[in-house]
């Protein structure tokens, strides 16, 4: 019976204690419940933007979109530089049922090489199966219609179409237009610190040099897109929103091409570059530079074999002759420093002196200086000097001036600097100085060292762009405008055409100069090529207008004492650069023409014929053989 009364109770115990922990439980399933309710509705209420953002992020891409590129014309409208499109043979793998089979009959009616399938093959591996794969580039017509033939065949493979830069007049543009090429590395570190990098996110090709190059944000345009719905593996369902992209702005060059392609005919491809401007606001009709090479090779990609050749080519056709290679101005600048002697009263327009044909440092033991006239000229006065180029004349001058002033006259014809051209690809070459000497050499400047700087030579280098800028700021008596390649802009959302403003006055004039002491420098250049003595007259004979113009003759290297100098004995890349610079007509110039042909002798025997033909191109219309 007690054993029964201890049962009984220890049941109810345990039902007691069962009901607590029942009741406990419940409890917690209630807090749990309510927990979980309100998650939930923090969840779907109060964090609801949040998860749809992160829902439609991974539904909803934006796919940018690229621009077409403006197009580049000449003056007169012609076009330079325009957008071909390029086919492309692709295969869409999720569409093809037996890819290897498909390959193999494709190289039955393609010419599809095994570098080409192996290609093909590593980028099927990294690629989504309903994404087409290139298999074949730059399908030529021919493949186009073999394809399209047998396009029924071929489920899955499709030709396509993009657009790409094409130069129809090739080398003879290079050095002006520059070209594209696929954006690399360097290319997107600097978009991204230009905070362009997501105006390009649909763009393969950037401007490399030249025009492509300094007015890319122009050419480029604004890149448009499209939010497109996507599913789990990324496949676009549909296009939710299009905004189309901005084309770029098409630019109108003050290039005429039919000017540079004679200039470029006339080079026959020496090595050598001409600079054609137009002096009423130095707008540049043509920027030859030679050898040259193909630009369309670089946009689709040119071979390392083939970069390679351009690269060791000892004729550097890669270089911008016209604006990269330096050179001594050598007699070219004599118009210049008669205009600085004058003004700084070194010499007056009566001044005569005698030509013995050396000059030597007053009290100085140092060896004479040389005039190119061996038996010299006689007595001359500052037109006689410019006219005939009588080196001690000038030897005296600089010597009368001193590096001091003759640098800070030289530097504001533009000489040492930029010349303000609408290109990066430009060296300030070099116009010497105290400073310029002691930092480069580390020893201080030296009388001797001036003297060979009044003739152009010595320390003194300048490119053919600076010394046609110069030229251009003597026959404006000292108006200092920078050459430039932009003529105007046309916006091709509306077809208006925008004239560029002139050229920002980055230079200051040559003020303070009278009159007469121009008219002596000008009138001095015009008897070079008509005066009875005249360096150039041979090149100008018959001349149906009058004209201005100074040759120049660089030495490549020094000579001895008694050594004379003959061409024929000398390796070519050692003989002499032939220069020559000139305007036409004398009254009111139309063309301002320099040309550096490199180791061709003499300045008035072989480069002032080419000067007078482009001229003769320029007034009269009139063209003659690119023979000389």
């Amino acid at each position: 019976m007690r054993r029964r009364r201890t049962q009984i109770r220890d049941h109810q115990v345990e039902s007691r204690l069962f009901k607590s922990r029942a009741f406990i439980s419940f409890l917690g399933i209630i807090a749990m419940f309510t927990v979980l309710i309100g998650n939930l509705y923090n969840i779907q209420v109060n964090q609801y933007q949040d998860y749809e953002t992160r829902s439609n992020d991974n539904r909803i891409k934006v796919v940018p979109i690229a621009p077409n590129r403006g197009l580049i014309y000449d003056r007169n409208g012609k076009l330079l530089a325009e957008n071909r499109p390029v086919f492309y043979l692709e295969l869409i793998p999720e569409k093809t049922e037996d890819i290897d089979k498909t390959l193999v009959e494709l190289q039955k009616i393609l010419d599809i090489s095994p570098e080409k399938i192996e290609a093909f093959h590593k980028e099927r591996r990294r690629t989504r199966r309903f994404k087409s794969i290139p298999l074949l580039s730059q399908l030529t017509e021919e493949q186009v219609a073999i394809f399209s033939v047998n396009q029924y065949r071929f489920p899955g493979v499709e030709v396509t179409a993009t657009l790409k830069r094409f130069y129809p007049y090739g080398s003879a543009l290079t050095h002006v237009l520059g070209y594209v090429s696929r954006i690399n590395d360097r290319d997107v570190l600097r978009l991204a610190r230009e905070g362009l990098e997501s105006n390009y996110q649909a763009t393969r090709d950037i401007g490399k040099l030249g025009i492509e190059r300094y007015y890319e944000t122009v050419l480029h345009g604004t890149a448009g897109y499209q939010e497109v719905e996507v599913n789990s593996r990324g496949r676009v369902i549909r296009t939710l929103k299009y905004i189309p992209p901005i084309p770029g702005k098409d630019l109108v060059l003050n290039l005429d091409i039919d000017v540079q392609l004679y200039v470029y005919k006339l080079l026959d491809n020496r090595r050598g570059s001409a600079v054609v401007l137009d002096p009423k606001d130095n707008g540049i009709l043509a920027m030859v530079s030679t050898p040259s090479y193909d630009p369309n090779s670089f946009v689709h990609g040119i071979s390392s074999k083939d970069y390679n050749k351009l690269l060791n080519n000892k004729n550097r056709p890669l270089v911008n002759r016209a604006t990269l290679g330096i050179y001594p101005p050598a007699s070219t600048v004599k118009p210049f420093i008669a205009v600085a002697a004058l003004q700084e009263e070194i010499v007056t327009p009566y001044t005569t002196r005698n030509d013995p044909g050396f000059w030597k440092i007053p009290n100085s033991k140092t060896k004479p200086f040389r005039d190119w006239l061996r038996w010299g000229h006689g007595r001359v006065n500052i037109t006689q000097s410019i006219e005939e180029s009588v080196d001690t004349f000038f030897y005296q001058i600089a010597f009368d001036l001193g590096i001091d002033k003759l640098s800070s006259w030289m530097m504001k014809f533009g000489f040492g600097d930029y010349t303000g051209i609408d290109i990066y690809e430009e060296s300030k070459a070099n116009m010497p100085s105290r400073e310029w000497k002691m930092s480069r050499h580390r020893t201080p400047w030296y009388q001797g060292d001036t003297i060979p700087v009044g003739i152009g030579q010595g320390y003194w280098t300048a490119t053919p762009m600076q010394i046609a800028k110069a030229t251009s700021v003597l026959i404006h008596r000292g108006e200092v405008i920078p050459p430039h390649l932009l003529k105007a802009t046309i916006d091709n959302t509306t077809d208006e055409q925008i004239t560029t403003p002139e050229p920002i006055d980055l230079y200051p004039p040559i003020s303070g100069v009278p009159d007469k002491y121009w008219d002596i420098a000008i009138n001095g250049m015009n008897l070079v090529n008509h005066g009875k003595k005249g360096t150039a007259r041979r090149a100008f004979q018959k001349l149906g207008y009058q004209s201005g113009g100074k040759s120049g003759t660089a030495q490549v290297f020094g000579l001895k004492e008694d050594e004379e100098y003959n061409a024929e004995e000398l390796d070519e890349y050692l003989r002499d650069h032939a220069l020559f610079t000139g305007f036409a007509p004398l009254e009111d110039p139309q063309v301002v023409a320099t040309i550096v042909l490199e180791n061709a002798g003499g300045g008035s025997t072989n480069g002032a014929p080419v000067v007078r033909k482009i001229f003769d191109k320029i007034i009269l219309n009139k063209e003659e053989g690119a023979e000389e």
